[in-house]
């Protein structure tokens, strides 16, 4: 029967208006215009890679193809994951570019004083040191850049600092207690080392050297270092007051929406709808689904652990409890690990919970759906098994020139290698031709929810077809154009597209469980693709202030990005009646599907409560540009990102998780499933909190105003992140760590494991069944 033929009395099957999906096209358009146009600018306002940087002489210090080699090294080796550039990558060690630069301020300051005093800088009088202080800045900030010719010239006294860069960083690889817990001299070659001192050389140039007709300089003026003339430039100011103007606005007309309309938000109270998904009553392609939970519950595992490892790096460098860890797995390499393993089993989860929600949408299953299960499943652990290797590989120099394609990329949270990455994009393609198959709305039994699959569909194809910017740069690209393409990936399609996806999938469970109507679903999706958009794909370039990108793209992300938290709010005002649902107190039929479900639901509270503060304070928190400038690459950023992507994205991954374990697993089973899952629950949640109360938050506090008081450079340095105090918060983090691990991830491993024999053990005596018959 038609959709159009059914009855339009129920508000729940009434066609909705077509503005909502008319407002999404319109926010998706004149935002993808936004981004692309800024993307495209990057190009043309990306700092320039000289030929030639020459001396006063006219003697050649380094040159461009010197310059991108360096780039190259500082990848292969990965050193982004060791410390940053700019303030993006790791922070066990420094910010490459802001150490090189104070060095460099230093050495043109000594020059300075011995030509003009013949005494040494700390031997000069407050007057001589403002005096040459001044002149530093003039040295430095002054931009010999000549366009005509692509010849950097710099000065005797900058000539002489750059010479002595490579001395300094040749010394920083040699003593892992004193790098982060890098492998004992991880780069000795001269030739390496002098290519990867023209890489930080050139990035320092670039964040200090006025950008031509600006009185800042290709960065922005940063890193902050009032030391050589860097200094916030007045648009952070500017446009971080205009940005709290655009949230007030935007929290108050979806405040004044959800005081308007009563029918905006997740349940419907009063609901009358059967549930169509029953417990322990799973199809074989859907039991063929729990091995995926395994992956994602021992991936997890892995990632607690070796986020462990990380921390302890922090805390103390120079020993693991006595063993020198870092000769077989040094701290980079354990950071690419938990950042893989992390992207690994959250999308597994989503990916697997998709598929089991598809195929739930008809009656029938087609007889080879369990086989392209197991072949997807085996596509999976090949590009998952063998990713991992390779980076340990790559950074271990075992793949010579190939470290590229088959080891780690070095790009933070884009290290797999090439090769790997091509097969990723192929597989999830072919998740994608597979859901379609099974979930394509021509096949779905029930006709109201069609509309919600389609939007399910569409979320699902974002997913492969958004990574592809994944694939737009190499080793030796500008880094700035690089950092654009990267941040497409890191904020646009994890938390863009794989947000709107999550939110089609979690309508689609509700909808299922007979919990939400079908419009109510809809208008939510509408809702949530309207506020993401709007805010989200301008707000990807609150991750390039300081990248080499102009006050354009400054003034436009800062004001967009603060609308990325009005859709969290939504979250906060949905948190009642996530509460109500789990006990019964919403409908006719609320109760029973829910409380069947009660795990998923805390889950999802969960989700709401980390998504506000998480991604909502915190990230607003470090979103503004003038506290972007002195914060980014601190402990406030992964403060931020762990209550986020482990507060939201990886508990919605456990939330779908608990429902596909409950789903295939009868009540019997069940009981003695369940106690672990509650664990758990508790566990990642008091873990987590724990970590961002006793340690990161503090931590990153302590650290922004070490950058207020001494410049980004000693903030980073390990003058600082050595000290006493900051080595002692950085412990803070033990009792957070071992909570979520012992009594987190492990007990949710367990429950997995149990899930799935459950599941070998219902297909053994089906199968025993059928051959007795």
């Amino acid at each position: 029967m038609d959709e159009a033929a059914q009855p339009k009395c129920d508000p729940e099957i009434s066609p909705i208006s077509k503005w909502w999906l008319r407002s999404v096209l319109m926010v998706m358009t004149l935002g993808f215009a936004g981004l692309l146009a800024i993307t495209m600018l990057s190009y043309r306002n990306a700092p320039p890679i000289p030929d030639t940087i020459i001396d006063a002489s006219g003697e050649t210090l380094f040159t461009g193809d010197q310059i991108r080699s360096g780039q190259a090294i500082f990848l292969r080796y990965g050193l982004m994951d060791n410390g940053t550039v700019w303030g993006h990558g790791a922070y066990l060690g420094p910010d490459f570019s802001a150490e090189t630069l104070h060095q460099i301020g230093e050495s043109v300051a000594t020059s300075l004083a011995q030509q003009q005093f013949a005494k040494s800088l700390t031997a000069l009088n407050p007057l001589e040191t403002g005096s040459i202080r001044g002149q530093v800045a003039v040295t430095l900030k002054t931009n010999r850049f000549d366009p005509a010719s692509n010849t950097l010239n710099l000065t005797a006294p900058e000539a002489v600092a750059y010479r002595a860069q490579t001395a300094r960083w040749t010394a920083y690889f040699i003593n892992p207690a004193r790098n982060g817990g890098l492998a004992p001299k991880l780069i000795t070659n001269s030739a390496e080392l002098h290519d990867l001192t023209a890489f930080f050389c050139w990035t320092a140039w670039a964040s200090v050297a006025d950008r031509p007709g600006a009185d800042y300089s290709y960065t922005n003026n940063f890193p902050y270092d009032p030391g050589v003339g860097n200094v916030a430039p007045a648009g952070a100011l500017l446009w971080s007051a205009l940005s709290l103007i655009v949230l007030l606005g935007g929290i108050a007309a979806v405040l004044l929406a959800f005081g308007k309309f009563d029918y905006l938000g997740w349940i419907t109270r009063g609901h009358s709808a059967t549930p169509q998904v029953i417990p322990g009553q799973a199809s074989p392609g859907q039991r063929a689904l729990v091995k995926f939970f395994v992956v994602v519950s021992l991936l997890f595992l892995m990632q607690t652990l070796v986020g462990g490892a990380v921390a302890h790096y922090r805390a103390d460098p120079g020993s693991f409890y006595g063993f020198q860890l870092e000769t077989i797995f040094p701290s980079n390499l354990m950071r690419i690990w938990h950042l893989q393993t992390a992207i690994f089993w959250i999308a597994t989860a989503y990916v697997a919970a998709a598929l089991f929600l598809g195929r739930s949408l008809r009656t029938d299953e087609p007889r080879w759906l369990p086989a392209a299960i197991h072949l997807l499943f085996a596509a999976f652990a090949v590009v998952i098994g063998a990713s991992l290797l390779g980076e340990w590989a790559g950074i271990s120099g075992w793949l010579g020139d190939w470290w590229f394609l088959f080891g780690n990329q070095g790009w933070e949270y884009l290290e797999i290698g090439r090769f790997w990455q091509y097969l990723l994009v192929v597989g999830l393609l072919g998740w994608f031709a597979l859901l379609w198959w099974i979930a394509r709305p021509s096949q779905v039994t029930n006709v109201h929810a069609r509309p919600i699959v389609r939007m399910f569909l569409l979320g699902a194809l974002a997913i492969p077809v958004f990574y592809v910017p994944a694939l737009f740069f190499g080793a030796k690209t500008n880094f700035t154009v690089v950092d654009t393409w990267r941040f497409w990936i890191i904020h646009l399609w994890v938390e863009g597209f794989f947000e709107f996806f999550a939110t089609t999938v979690v309508a689609l469970m509700l909808f299922q469980l007979g919990l939400t109507g079908r419009n109510t679903a809809l208008r939510v999706i509408y809702l949530d693709a309207i506020l993401y958009f709007l805010g989200g794909l301008m707000g990807t370039g609150h991750h390039w202030y300081f990248s080499g990108q102009t006050q354009i793209n400054m003034a436009a992300s800062a004001l967009f990005s603060a609308l990325e938290v009005v859709p969290l709010t939504l979250l906060t005002l949905d948190a009642w009646d996530f509460v109500r649902t789990t006990r019964g107190e919403t409908g006719q039929n609320g109760g029973a599907p829910a409380l069947t479900h009660k795990w998923t639901f805390y889950f999802l509270m969960a989700v709401g409560f980390w998504n506000f503060l998480g991604a909502g304070v915190f990230g607003f928190m470090i979103n503004l540009p003038i506290v972007s400038y002195y914060e980014v690459g601190t402990i406030l950023t992964p403060n931020h990102g762990h209550a986020a992507m482990m507060g939201v994205f990886g508990m919605l991954a456990l939330a779908l998780m608990v429902f596909v374990l409950r789903q295939t697993t009868d009540m019997a089973r069940w009981s003695g499933i369940e106690k672990y899952i509650r664990i758990g629950f508790w566990g990642t949640n008091i873990g987590l909190a724990s970590m961002v109360v006793l340690s990161l938050f503090p931590s990153g506090v302590l650290q922004v105003w070490d950058v207020v008081q001494h410049g980004y450079w000693h903030a980073r340095s390990i003058e600082y992140t050595g000290t006493a105090v900051a080595r002692r918060l950085e412990w803070m983090r033990l009792p957070g760590d071992l909570i979520f691990i012992i009594f987190g991830a492990v007990p949710l491993s367990i429950a997995a494991l149990k899930a799935y024999w459950g599941v070998l053990s219902h297909d053994y005596d089906a199968q025993e069944s059928y051959m007795k018959s």
